[in-house]
């Protein structure tokens, strides 16, 4: 299928229009819905999704919001998180879980990657509480929950709060239990290629705090709750109406798509087993959505260079380490060598729903003809 290659690219890492094509009809019915009501922001559309978000995510509350780092960002000031205190996030993540800690002037406190999960290390955890420590944030990588159990049993001990990074792992579950309702609170990005993706930006908080969830609402909205009438000091963060009704289509689809997506990385691992590349592990007890699909080889370069030699797409998540970022380059930081060498090893392959048998088959036959 794949023996005559042309300059085109074969394989795409990730192609968002054929993943909302069979969504297409519902979707321009959806759009063509909030058109004709007339009504654009907080609506019917996301007051609809945000009961069915959280009733998908076993929570009491969803509050929708313009993005994933306005998601994170808001709960720590709803939560009083400032100047003075610290927040533990993971080293290895996307920058805007430690964003979201700056942006509130709290302190970010980094706690190395355990080495077969690549997860926050909980073991690592406790070292780096302080007096000033108000909350861990740790993030589900790659649509794999982290290890929650011992997270939340260090955060009881500390009185700590618990405020998940589920930005990658949109119906992904820790013992049963949904990503966005395992600790705290939770914020989650609904950017076009999450595993509930919009048309465009988009975010949400969840919780079953009642009070939380209420202020929230507050914040996101100029500090409003009556219009003209303003409690607090807001800002404008509001998941709107079109997203909201995109979004309540591809939710009915999220299980089965992911479902898919954990089909194909059965094979990939399958496949890839007797190879030198290092797979991620999923403990037992979470159950991974299969966001990315990301391994592992001190060959990356020269690996990536001849995937696309091949006609594949590939990307890295992520090159540069956030403590090695120009927005954090001025601060000191303790050595991180284990989430530096990752971001140096790791290579994600193509991952969506729309992969074929075919498709999975080249990918992997490639990744050995290299190692060969």
């Amino acid at each position: 299928m794949y023996e005559d290659l042309t300059d085109k690219m074969l394989i795409d890492f990730l192609n968002l229009g054929r993943v909302n094509a069979p969504y297409e009809p519902a979707i321009r019915e959806a759009i063509e819905r909030v058109l004709r009501s007339g009504y654009y922001i907080l609506g019917e559309e996301t007051a609809a999704f945000e009961r069915e978000f959280a009733s998908y995510c076993g929570v009491k509350h969803c509050v929708g919001v313009a993005n994933g780092l306005d998601a994170l960002h808001l709960i720590l000031r709803a939560y009083g998180i400032g100047p003075g205190h610290e927040v533990i996030v993971p080293a290895n993540t996307f920058i805007a879980t430690w964003l979201a800690v700056s942006l509130v002037g709290a302190r970010i406190v980094p706690v190395e990657p355990d080495e077969l999960s690549w997860n926050i290390a909980p073991e690592r955890i406790e070292e780096a509480i302080t007096p000033r420590t108000r909350a861990i944030m740790p993030v589900h990588l790659y649509g794999a929950p982290a290890d929650m159990d011992a997270i939340r049993e260090i955060a009881q001990r500390h009185h700590l709060r618990v405020i998940e990074d589920a930005a990658q792992a949109h119906g992904a579950r820790y013992r049963g239990l949904r990503a966005g309702s395992l600790g705290d609170a939770a914020g989650f990005s609904f950017y076009p290629g999450k595993n509930l993706g919009a048309l465009g930006d988009g975010g949400a908080i969840t919780t079953s705090d009642d009070d939380l969830a209420e202020h929230l609402r507050k914040l996101r909205n100029y500090g409003s709750s009556i219009k003209y009438q303003h409690d607090v000091a807001g800002v404008n963060s509001r998941l709107d109406e079109m997203q909201s009704a995109v979004l309540r289509v591809k939710l009915q689809h999220l299980d089965a798509d992911n479902a898919r997506r954990a089909a194909v990385a059965d094979s990939y691992r399958e496949a890839l087993a007797d190879t030198p590349v290092e797979l991620i592990r999923i403990p037992d007890k979470a159950q991974s959505i299969w966001h990315l699909f990301v391994v592992r080889t001190p060959r990356r370069d020269a690996l990536r260079d001849y995937l696309t030699s091949r006609g594949i797409g590939t990307q890295i998540h992520y090159p540069v380490p956030c403590h090695r970022q120009g927005a954090f380059a001025h601060q000191a930081w303790p050595e991180l060598p284990v989430t530096e060498r990752l971001q140096s090893q790791i290579l994600s392959l193509p991952m969506s729903p729309y992969l074929s048998a075919d498709d999975v088959a080249y990918v992997a036959a490639q990744v050995k003809a290299f190692f060969a």
